[in-house]
Parts: C-alpha cells; sequence; structure tokens
C-alpha cells in the first residue's frame, strides 16, 4: 500500500469474502487502515480531524485565565449520554485552544474546584463568560466573596462556543455583595426575560423572580429586555418599581413587529425591593 494512502472499506472487505485467502500483504492493509491507541496523529490529521469537528454542534469551551498567579479553577460539564468532562484553566495554552464536549445538548456547566492564589488583600478574580454572543455574564470571586464557589451553575448555553476569561485587580477597597429582590410579572401572552447588569456584575436572562447578589463597587441596576414580537400587532412596556412604596422608576418599550434580543430599560439607584410588571399599552404619538 502506497505511503499516506489508505485502502477503501469496500476493498478490504472484499478481501476477506467467503472462501478467500487475504494475503500478508492485505492482512497489513487492513492493520494500516486502523488507529491504535499509541498512534500519535501527523499534522495534516490533526488539521482535518479539527476541521471535521469544527463542522459539528457539539460545544466547545475556551478558557483563558491572564495575569491569575497560581490561581487553579476547574469546571465540570454534564450531558445526558457520556460521563461527566472536567476542564480546567491550566488546559489552555492561549484564547485560540479549544476543547470540544463530547456528548450532546443540553450542557449543563458548573464550577468544579476553585483554589485561591496570591491575591492581595483588596484583589479580586473577574469572571467573565459568554452563554451567547450578544451580551457577557461577569462575577468577581476571591477574597471575602464567595459569589462563584464550587456547584456555581453557568447557566444555559445558547451557541456552541463557552468563551471564558478571567483576570486578577484591585478595586482600593474590600468590595461587598449586596441583594436586591425582583419579582417579575408578566401581564401578557409573550414570552419575555429580563436581564441585569451592575457595576462589576451582570446575569443570564430569565423570566423568574430572583435575588440579586451584585457589588457596592456602585448601588445601581440596569434592566434589558428580550421578546419575539415578529408577529404582535401590540406594545408592550416593562416598569420597574420600587416595590416598598410602589414608585415608578424606570420604563423599557417593546415594539410590536420587532424581535428585541435586548431593550435597555433603564437603570435604578440604590434600592433594595422592585417589581417589574410587563403590560401592553398604545402607543400614543
Amino acid at each position: 500500500m502506497e505511503e499516506n494512502k489508505l485502502t477503501t472499506r469496500d476493498q478490504l472487505k472484499i478481501y476477506f469474502e467467503t472462501g478467500k485467502y487475504p494475503t500478508e500483504g492485505q492482512f497489513a492493509d487492513l492493520i494500516d487502515s486502523l488507529r491504535l491507541r499509541e498512534d500519535v496523529f501527523t499534522k495534516r490529521e490533526l488539521a482535518i480531524f479539527a476541521n471535521n469537528l469544527a463542522a459539528i454542534d457539539n460545544l466547545y469551551v475556551n478558557f483563558l485565565a491572564n495575569n491569575v498567579g497560581n490561581l487553579k479553577f476547574s469546571i465540570v460539564v454534564s450531558t445526558n449520554d457520556e460521563p461527566d468532562q472536567v476542564i480546567s484553566s491550566t488546559d489552555f495554552r492561549s484564547f485560540l485552544d479549544k476543547r470540544y464536549i463530547v456528548g450532546s445538548a443540553p450542557y449543563t456547566i458548573k464550577v468544579k474546584e476553585i483554589l485561591e492564589g496570591d491575591l492581595g488583600e483588596m484583589e479580586y478574580y473577574n469572571l467573565a463568560y459568554q452563554l451567547n454572543q450578544t451580551y457577557t455574564i461577569y462575577r468577581l470571586f476571591g477574597n471575602n466573596l464567595n459569589t462563584v464557589s464550587a456547584g456555581f451553575d453557568f447557566g444555559k448555553v445558547e451557541s456552541i462556543g463557552l468563551p471564558i476569561q478571567i483576570t486578577k485587580g484591585g478595586y482600593g477597597k474590600k468590595v461587598n455583595i449586596l441583594n436586591t429582590n425582583v419579582k417579575f410579572v408578566n401581564k401578557t401572552e409573550v414570552p419575555i426575560q429580563y436581564r441585569i447588569e451592575a457595576a462589576g456584575w451582570s446575569d443570564q436572562y430569565r423570566a423568574e423572580d430572583t435575588i440579586t447578589d451584585h457589588y457596592d463597587l456602585g448601588d445601581y441596576l440596569t434592566f434589558f429586555y428580550k421578546a419575539d414580537l415578529t408577529k404582535i400587532n401590540q406594545h408592550i412596556k416593562c416598569e420597574v418599581y420600587n416595590a416598598d412604596n410602589d414608585t415608578l422608576l424606570t420604563t423599557g418599550y417593546l415594539s410590536a413587529g420587532q424581535n428585541q434580543n435586548s431593550v435597555n430599560g433603564g437603570q435604578i439607584n440604590e434600592v433594595r425591593n422592585v417589581r417589574i410588571e410587563c403590560s401592553y399599552y398604545e402607543n400614543v404619538e
């Protein structure tokens, strides 16, 4: 057999048809057509293999831990049809590296282990990751902050890639956690989701009540909404109230006939209990 030229499956089958006696060379063809556990991919084979992986829809992870000292951070990915797979920040040399996940969606991604490194008294790790390409989720952890720890759930991945980045930085003060209770009331028949951002902190889209764990770097919350109104002929407004005194704080408007992916619903300051009410409204010019 010529070097780098494999015998086809159909030809190999002919060698072993009933009544035939395969030759030494034909057995060699069969063995050379197999990949043994100790075989090492050539660069060409690796390129072909990588291109084939890129054509499938399995989740892959990019991980970059930049200037984090001796921090050890690992995640565990669970699927319904394969054993759990553990991925560590130390598995990656650059953000161009990818680790493909074996198994089918849905994927559950959680923190497996965090071993903190040499943090200064007022230093923290900044975790940033994307569940899809439209927004980034941020969290601080380390020292007195335990908002990211073993068991932390990254949320539902909505694309085939999960980029994760961790950096280390100082904020000139001890950072503390603030909690705001958020009640969500959807008075329409349209599925609506909201998302919240704050200083050094942001969350995923959701359609249920939540409690924030943002930071006192800035005691404000910014609201975003998404809903598909392409087949809806009524506008929707999402109003944020101070739940303690029913004061209207800010309003976001979702236009009929459009697929709204990230509508800015305004900002509130220093409120511990809020209520979001989404309802239809007439657009009066």
